[in-house]
């Protein structure tokens, strides 16, 4: 990886008057911006659909895409629907934040509309016959969701919640126009997303995708390989995901996807992992995988537990899995989220793998004042540098919120410029750090305070809803950051 920096900034997260961000002209504009100020990297949150608590974390599939990114507007130029059809609908009041409710029961409605007009042509066909390995399934387990009124699968009646033959064949043939609108939405989703890809890497932006390490439990993936999970023979999980007492949480967080049966995966040489990252590695330059470390070794917690206290560490796959991907993928571009408790186990696998770390800034100021790896100073080549996360608040909420003593350290740590706005030496310490790679989340780039904070962890509600406002990308701010880049050795003057 050569010297270089990009920005964090989430698809949903662009502007656009209808409620959330799309795969449409913002889309292109945003990669014209990261042109114009120097930037190599796009970083995204997973693409994937959401679902309760709309998470980007927590998807009904581990392989399809989001509908509501859709361009609408795209779906106009193709006459699947008129100008008529998506103005005067009430998407949201707000254009800096999203609310769901109302863009889904909007969406939902238009990609219905958009599908009875819709002709199949070739394009569409090789499309589901390429994706069919796991687009059939996915179509057939959201239209089983949408007839259960979106109720999770286990609570399905018996012969669809265990994949009987006979049932599923009969609903199929009852079902059959709500199934092939799933596959008409996949494929106006991924179409879309290539030709956006296709723009930004003629311009020069690598994109960094980035999945979840676990796979939801109310998926089409777990539904469809329960064997693959830690569920029981009656199809009950008993270990769910999640980790100990953190930064982030005094009692833990508890995720509640169910586990990996390792064990069980490795029969098969990992193929659905496999499957997993080369489908990602299609449609990304890089991934970045979520909770990295679980591949060493992974919390588990009784299915029953009201808390994440009350789990115990088991062991990976380790590098059984990463050998069993490089031998049938070749190298493969990943970033690895290192962050939270690591042990010296962790720490020797990511060097096996030989894949880059993450180092964030803000975690390595703390009352008691001691040095820590997330201190630029100390940021190996071989890692990915952010000033945050996406479960960070923002700098400036940061240093609002946070206790004297870390506030005090941080300050005197960037030793900021009083001509300058603090935000941007934090940004100037990540820039000058040894690291190959610094992202920098949009709103720490913006300057935007704690309403900018795009999650809080182990909370469900007014999560993801940072939007981007329609003004914000200047010429003044590309130049101020193109500026930087080439002050910090990450772009050629």
């Amino acid at each position: 990886m050569e010297r270089s920096c990009g920005i964090l900034m989430p698809i949903f997260s662009l502007p656009s008057s209808y409620g959330i961000g799309s795969l449409g002209k913002e889309a292109y504009s945003f990669a014209d911006f990261l042109k114009k100020s120097g930037r190599r990297y796009w970083q995204l949150l997973p693409l994937g659909p959401t679902s309760y608590g709309d998470s980007p974390y927590q998807s009904p599939s581990a392989f399809a895409g989001n509908p509501l990114l859709i361009d609408l507007w795209e779906l106009v130029e193709l006459g699947l629907l008129t100008p008529d059809d998506i103005k005067g609908r009430e998407y949201g009041e707000d254009p800096s934040t999203t609310d769901y409710e109302k863009v889904i029961a909007q969406k939902n409605e238009l990609l219905h509309k958009a599908f009875f007009s819709f002709k199949e042509d070739v394009s569409y066909l090789a499309f589901v016959q390429e994706q069919g390995w796991w687009l059939e399934d996915y179509s057939l387990f959201m239209a089983i969701k949408q007839k259960n009124e979106l109720r999770s699968w286990l609570t399905w009646d018996k012969e669809l919640k265990t994949r009987k033959p006979e049932a599923l064949s009969a609903f199929k043939e009852e079902n059959i126009e709500e199934i092939k609108f799933h596959r008409f939405v996949q494929y106006m989703f991924f179409t879309q997303w290539n030709k956006l890809k296709e723009y930004a890497n003629k311009n020069g932006i690598l994109i960094i995708g980035d999945i979840p390490i676990y796979a939801a439990m109310d998926s089409a993936d777990v539904w469809v390989d329960p064997n693959l999970f830690t569920m029981d023979i009656s199809l009950r999980p008993t270990l769910v995901a999640g980790v100990p007492p953190d930064y982030f949480s005094p009692t833990g967080q508890l995720w509640g996807n169910p586990l990996y049966d390792w064990d069980e995966m490795e029969k098969d040489g990992y193929s659905w992992w496999i499957s997993r990252i080369d489908h990602a590695m299609r449609l990304f330059d890089m991934v970045r995988i979520d909770h990295f470390r679980a591949f060493d070794t992974y919390y588990a917690i009784p299915a029953d537990a009201s808390t994440a206290e009350y789990g115990e560490w088991k062991q990976g796959p380790g590098m059984k899995l990463f050998n069993e991907i490089k031998a049938q993928l070749g190298d493969v571009n990943i970033i690895a989220e290192d962050l939270g408790d690591i042990f010296d186990s962790v720490k020797k696998l990511l060097s096996d793998t030989g894949f880059p770390g993450m180092r964030v800034l803000q975690f390595g100021f703390n009352k008691e004042g001691s040095d820590n790896m997330h201190l630029s100073h100390n940021y190996p080549v071989n890692c990915v540098a952010y000033t945050g996360t996406h479960d960070n608040d923002t700098i400036l909420g940061w240093l609002k919120s946070a206790d004297g003593k870390s506030a005090k350290m941080a300050k005197n740590y960037i030793n900021a410029n009083i001509l300058e706005h603090k935000n941007i030496s934090f940004i100037r310490s990540v820039y000058q750090s040894p690291a190959a790679l610094a992202i920098i989340p949009m709103q720490d780039i913006l300057g935007v305070d704690g309403k900018g904070r795009m999650n809080v962890p182990s909370t469900v509600g007014g999560n993801w809803t940072w939007r981007l406002e329609s003004d914000a990308l200047t010429e003044e701010l590309a130049d101020k950051l193109k500026t930087m880049s080439v002050n910090s050795g990450r772009l050629e003057d």
